[in-house]
Formats: C-alpha cells, sequence, structure tokens
C-alpha cells in the first residue's frame, strides 16, 4: 500500500535531505502539484522538480501549511 505524504499548493515542507545549495536549507516551498511535485527551495530560491514517489520518499514534515482556498 502506497502512503501519500501531504502536498498542498502554498505550504512549506522539510525534506530528509537538504538542498545542495550555500545556505544547505531543508525547507521548500510547494509551487506545483501533479504527477510531479515542483519545490523552491527556500534559501536560494531554485525550483527543483520531483516525482510523486521521489517526494513521498524524502517528505519529512510540514512546516506551514497553507489554509485551502475556497
Amino acid at each position: 500500500m502506497v502512503t501519500s505524504c501531504p502536498c498542498q499548493l502554498g505550504s512549506v515542507v522539510e525534506l530528509k535531505r537538504p538542498h545542495p545549495c550555500a545556505s544547505r536549507s531543508r525547507l521548500f516551498k510547494i509551487v506545483r502539484v501533479g504527477a510531479d511535485v515542483k519545490l523552491q527551495c527556500q534559501g536560494c530560491g531554485t525550483i527543483v522538480m520531483l516525482t510523486r514517489e521521489d517526494y513521498n520518499r524524502r517528505f519529512k514534515s510540514v512546516i506551514v501549511e497553507e489554509p485551502p482556498k475556497p
């Protein structure tokens, strides 16, 4: 059974491994959700795309959850 990690547009999430930029940030903002997940590093602003499977494997926790839009 595959469990889906929470991924809501605009939320800030923490991944298990840091981004290899100078800031070594583990925090990413979710920019796009679909078959893949587009994340923006909160340290350097670089956009990273992960497949949903990779995102579920690397997900650690939700830091700031964006409220659902009506």
